[in-house]
C-alpha cells in the first residue's frame, strides 16, 4: 500500500512489534523491582537491628553490674534504680527500659540530665509492620525461640519468611 503525500502513520505491524517489545521489557523489570523491594526491607531491618543492638550494648557499659557488685558508671551512681532497671548480668530488664531511664543523685548532676535515653522508640519490624520482636535473654541458648524474661541481651524478628540469601530473619 503506497503512501500519498502528507499522510502519516503507524501500520498496524509497527504497532504490533512496539507492543511486544514492551511487553519483553515488562516482565524482565517486574520480578527485578520485587527483588529490589525485598532487599530494600532487608537493609532497613538489618540497620534496625544493629541501632537496638548498639543501644543494649551501650545500657550495658551504663548499667553493668554481676550480681550486687556495681561496676557501670550509672549503675554506680544510681545504686536503688540499677537493680530496677538492669538484670544481675547488667543488660535491660526490657525494650521499653531503653526508651527512658530515671538518673538520681551524682549521675543527673554530671550528666545535666535526669532521664538517659537510648532509643527513641521501639522500632517496628520491617516485615511484620509491628513492634513486636523475638527477645533472648543472657542466659538463653543462641537457638531459643521462647524468652526467660529476666533481661534482653538480643532480639530478632518475628517474621518466618526466608532472606534472598535463604536464611531465616528470625535467624539474624
Amino acid at each position: 500500500m503506497r503512501r500519498l503525500a502528507g499522510e502519516r502513520g503507524v501500520t498496524f505491524l509497527e504497532l504490533l512489534a512496539t507492543m511486544t517489545i514492551i511487553v519483553i521489557l515488562a516482565s524482565v523489570a517486574m520480578p527485578l523491582s520485587k527483588v529490589t523491594a525485598k532487599r530494600a526491607k532487608e537493609i532497613e531491618l538489618r540497620q534496625t537491628l544493629r541501632e537496638v543492638r548498639r543501644a543494649i550494648d551501650q545500657f550495658k557499659d551504663d548499667w553493668n553490674r554481676e550480681g550486687d557488685r556495681l561496676i557501670g558508671p550509672l549503675c554506680t551512681a544510681n545504686q536503688l534504680s540499677c537493680k530496677e532497671v538492669s538484670s544481675v548480668y547488667g543488660y535491660p530488664k526490657s525494650l521499653e527500659t531503653l526508651l527512658a531511664v530515671q538518673l538520681s543523685g551524682e549521675a543527673s548532676v554530671i550528666k545535666g540530665v535526669t532521664m538517659k535515653r537510648y532509643l527513641r522508640k521501639i522500632p517496628t519490624d520491617p516485615f511484620t509492620g509491628e513492634s513486636e520482636w523475638s527477645l533472648r535473654c543472657y542466659t538463653d541458648d543462641a537457638d531459643t525461640r521462647s524468652w526467660c524474661g529476666e533481661d534482653v541481651f538480643d532480639l530478632h524478628s518475628t517474621s518466618d519468611r526466608t532472606a534472598l540469601d535463604g536464611t531465616l530473619y528470625a535467624e539474624w
